[in-house]
């Protein structure tokens, strides 16, 4: 039972209850339902647990058994009608009281069924014949669950001679009274157990009606009582010792009151508590299959009203829980079952009558959450009714209106109390507002979808102005407006549809004044806009001054609110519109075209993007147009126009050098250092060996093998291109100054045009190139650098084979890439082979080793790779050469010092860089920027791949170095 309670908030809970796997009355609903307005119990009981209980209570009340009723009869029976059993108009056949007429569907405006129909409906889905059969099925209750209850309520009855069903405490009862053999397994009567306890402790301990002080005895000891039930299942039966001071406790505090003298137990008539078992009842009222009000309401409100003396729920409660639970049916039926709608409008009015007569603060809490509930429903549709309705479900939209108006007025109104002091102006204010809001949300909504559908119908079949579509697109919306929603909106607010024309008013204005201020020219179709921005506005106008002809100064605030369209200042700002649609064009362009393009060598030689020639062409005629307007502000407008060219050829520059990867991403990780296995093979033959760690995915993830070179040398070329067609643009710039004589050589120097683009074109074309080199080394020529360079045997893995394919490389570089960027493209290439060759030599991982004999062979490939980029002077500067090779260089005396003399330069180069060291070894040294023979990292590595005795002692040691990743 311990473990069932501490998992009974999963899906284990659901079996707690009768028929839990029978779906709830709303399965067959077409949406789902809203979220309860009750707050949270606090305690795991599932929605199954709550139909037991509130079936159990309700049978315990009408002392009933379907078509029967129980064979004890409490003596009060004849002094207390609410506690009697079911009377027999409950129990005849229902078949034949189906025609009646209902009470409670007259007073909520539901249509009556026939007696033909109920009896169809009950012959064609094997309906019930009784109430209570009826409340057994929408509960889902199975009649296994049902002769159980009975049998147990049977021997409390005679148990509990003359006692009301609200004088004992249930769970306490059915926990004495259920047996093991009750159930048919187990662990379905522990679960039953279960629930009994959490219902305990909710109502006593969570949720009591009547307070409860800290230092309350009987509190603590329930609760200790309860717990131990928890931790160790036992049988409850009555004479047990553990059921003697769980019915004590419990006794004692459902026994309190609130001064009252009735012999009443307060178990279940706590808050929140008694309102999620009374909603689960009256889930009852509706139909299982198609969630309409049964026909039954009657004889099912009649029975549920029996268990009001036991959770403490009076007519108010019941008026909000089932206006609730009407509201809640409608929304479930997909907005179409109207009498649902209708039904709840009704019941809210007698909510509102409730609401003015009390001043209880449990009511008020409820009522506050559950009106709030329905009004964030009704105001989330409400405040975009052009979605929400259409031609096939506008009837709804009164009713949705009305109840949305209802709930806003109640909060504003009648939970606070001050209701009565509100004058009727102030209460039409608030209806007012609400109307207002709907209808300024709905009609913002409506017209951004219009935008939409007018941008959309803009092509070179229909080449109409966007404003100019949206413009008659918005007179329709209008016209639909004052026809469809106007005359339901009328029923509370006298000016709706001024309040939507001023609102479309505004929202178009906003629309024409950004058309205006971007204008750079008369033309057709800035003509045709402003003429249509004219008509609407006329149209919109017209129809205000005719919807408050019969208003006193009504409309004159919504009139006063449409404030004209201005177009004298449309020339205002001419050259700066016409700057921003050059630079907005450009950037346009620059997106397509990029998208577009191939990043191919071209057979003539020109071996840079076209798009970057297009481009740097529209640039130069853009600056020719700037300075043939007839203006004479050239040069305070010039800085607008060269910033925004100047972020598009950023934007450019960006786009170019996009995907490609950097250094961070393409450089592979360095692995874990291990020492050398002396004396045995590194690894087997047909063994895969461990190469450096990669950076996952990203390795090679943007590669194609060597056809990436081409690419690369083509970007690089591009932004080369850009950087030298940039200067030669510069001092075309300069020379249209001089033309026209307006130039300020010194400010002209402090704000040298396109200074960002240059940068960048820069930086770019560094970070190009070493992109370029490190996917040659590290992906395309990984296979004979870090898979294979000295790995296993360095005498079997020597350099040729990375010289053989770096050579090819090379003629393909010096072949695409431009002269004027050649060398530094190849000197970046230099660099990230020496790195690798390091890379290889300090962190090659456990599949190298180098003796001291190894340190001749290496040297000589360290000249080999060398001489590969002086090429006997055909190549690189030898002093380019020196400078790139200088680390590998300086390393390579490491691998030829005997293994003593490391040991000891280790030892003092870890003392001066980390202090003093301790018996229990030395610290790891960090990874340095920069390898050095000097520094303690360098010389471990060094160590690290030595095949050597003295190393891997030492090595084991000082550090413990495995001899395996």
């Amino acid at each position: 039972m311990a473990r069932l309670f501490r998992d009974s908030s999963s899906s284990r809970s659901s079996g707690l209850a009768a028929g839990a796997d029978t779906p709830p009355a709303s399965s067959a609903s077409a949406a789902p339902p809203l979220p309860s307005p009750l707050t949270d119990l606090g305690v795991a009981l599932s929605a199954s647990d709550l139909r037991a209980t509130a079936y159990e209570i309700l049978v315990a009340a009408s002392r009933a058994t379907g078509a029967k009723p129980l064979t004890y009869i409490p003596q009060s029976a004849a002094a207390s009608t609410s506690t009697s059993s079911l009377s027999s108009s409950i129990h005849h056949s229902l078949a034949s009281s189906a025609a009646a007429a209902s009470k409670v569907k007259k007073a909520l405006g539901l249509r009556p069924s026939s007696a033909s129909a109920s009896s169809s409906k009950r012959r064609g889905r094997g309906r019930p014949a009784t109430a209570a059969d009826l409340v057994l099925l929408q509960l889902g209750v199975s009649e296994q669950a049902d002769a159980r209850i009975r049998r147990a309520l049977l021997r409390i009855a005679a148990g509990q001679l003359g006692r009301h069903a609200e004088s004992m405490v249930l769970p306490l009862e059915f926990l004495q009274r259920f047996k093991a053999s009750d159930f048919p397994d187990p662990h379905e009567y522990e679960a039953w157990q279960l629930r009994y306890l959490k219902l305990l402790e909710a109502g006593l301990l969570f949720h009591p009606l009547v307070p409860l002080k800290k230092s309350d005895v009987s509190a603590q000891r329930l609760q200790q009582v309860i717990h131990g039930v928890y931790d160790t299942p036992t049988e409850t039966e009555k004479n047990s010792k553990l059921m003697e001071g769980l019915y004590s406790a419990a006794k004692a505090l459902a026994g309190r009151s609130l001064g009252q003298t009735l012999d009443e137990c307060h178990w279940a008539d706590g808050f929140p508590l008694n309102l999620h078992i009374y909603q689960t009842l009256v889930e009852a009222c509706f139909d299982s299959e198609d969630g309409a009000v049964v026909d039954e309401i009657d004889e099912v409100v009649e029975m549920l009203t029996k268990t009001w003396v036991i959770l403490g729920i009076n007519q108010m409660f019941h008026n909000l829980c089932f206006a609730w639970a009407l509201f809640n049916h409608f929304v479930m039926s997909g907005q179409v079952d109207i009498e649902l709608l209708s039904g709840a409008e009704n019941q809210l009015t007698e909510v509102v009558k409730d609401a003015k007569a009390t001043k209880d603060p449990d009511y008020c809490d409820v009522l506050s959450s559950t009106i709030n509930s329905i009004m964030g429903w009704t105001e989330k549709r409400l405040l975009a009714y052009h979605e929400t309705f259409s031609a096939s479900n506008i009837a709804s939209m009164q009713g949705i209106v009305s109840i949305g108006v209802s709930t806003a007025k109640i909060l504003a109104e009648d939970i606070s109390h001050e209701y009565r002091r509100k004058k009727k102006q102030e209460t039409d204010v608030v209806v007012h507002s609400r109307i207002e809001t709907y209808i300024r949300s709905s009609l913002r909504t409506a017209f951004a979808q219009k935008m939409e559908e007018a941008d959309s119908k803009r092509s070179s079949r229909n080449p109409m102005p966007v404003l100019s579509i949206l413009a008659k697109a918005i007179g329709d919306l209008a016209k639909k407006e004052r026809t469809v929603y106007s005359p339901i909106l009328k029923k509370w607010h006298p000016l709706a549809i001024s309040v939507a024309v001023a609102t479309l008013h505004s929202c178009f204005g906003n629309e024409i004044k950004q058309f205006m201020a971007g204008l750079t020219e008369l033309t057709p179709d800035t003509a045709q806009v402003l003429k249509a921005a004219d008509k609407l506005e006329k149209d919109l106008v017209n129809i205000a001054v005719e919807d408050s002809a019969d208003i006193d100064d009504g409309g004159k605030l919504f009139i006063r609110e449409m404030e004209p369209y201005e177009a004298e200042n449309v020339m205002e700002n001419l050259v700066k519109a016409w700057v921003k649609e050059r630079v907005d064009k450009l950037k346009e362009w620059i997106d397509r075209n990029l998208h577009q393009e191939t990043w191919k060598p071209k057979s003539n030689g020109e071996n840079f993007a076209p798009s970057s020639v297009k481009m740097m062409q529209i640039i130069e005629e853009t600056f020719q147009a700037f300075f043939q307007l007839p203006i004479t502000m050239h040069s305070t407008l010039h800085s607008d126009l060269t910033t925004g060219l100047d972020r598009n050829l950023l934007y450019y520059v960006s786009k170019s050098k996009t995907a490609c990867g950097t250094q961070s991403t393409l450089i592979p990780q360095l692995p874990h250092l291990t020492r050398c296995d002396v004396g045995s093979k590194l690894f087997k033959k047909k063994e895969k060996p461990q190469v450096l760690m990669k950076r996952g995915s990203q390795v090679g993830s943007t590669t194609n093998g060597l056809s990436d070179i081409p690419e690369l040398c083509v970007r690089i070329n591009t932004l080369y291109y850009v950087q030298t067609e940039l200067q030669s643009l510069e001092k075309k710039i300069k020379t249209y100054f001089q033309n026209i004589g307006s130039i300020d050589h010194k400010t002209y120097e402090l704000n040298i045009p396109f200074k960002l683009s240059q940068a960048a074109c820069q930086e770019g074309i560094r970070q190009l190139c070493e992109t370029f080199a490190y996917k040659v080394i590290y992906n395309d020529l990984s296979h004979v650098l870090l898979d294979s360079l000295y790995a296993g045997d360095t005498a079997s893995n020597r350099v040729e084979p990375l010289l053989r394919e770096l050579d090819p490389i090379l003629r393909m570089v010096s072949g695409i890439v431009h002269n004027g960027v050649r060398n530094r493209v190849i000197t970046t290439l230099m660099k990230g082979s020496f790195d690798g060759f390091l890379l290889v030599l300090l962190a090659g991982g456990p599949t190298r080793a180098f003796t001291l004999q190894d340190s001749q062979m290496i040297e000589h490939d360290f000249r080999a790779l060398r001489s590969l980029y002086v090429a006997n002077g055909r190549g690189l500067p030898e002093e380019l050469v020196d400078k790139a090779s200088s680390e590998v260089k300086n390393i390579l005396p490491l691998l030829r010092t005997d293994t003593g003399t490391l040991i000891d330069r280790f030892k003092r180069a870890i003392s001066e860089s980390c202090g003093s060291t301790t018996k229990s070894g030395f610290p790891m040294p960090p990874v340095p920027a920069q390898w050095s023979p000097s520094n303690p990292n360098t010389i471990l590595r060094v160590l690290c791949y030595r095949n050597d005795e003295a190393a891997t002692k030492f090595l084991k040691k000082a550090y413990n170095l495995p001899k395996k990743l």
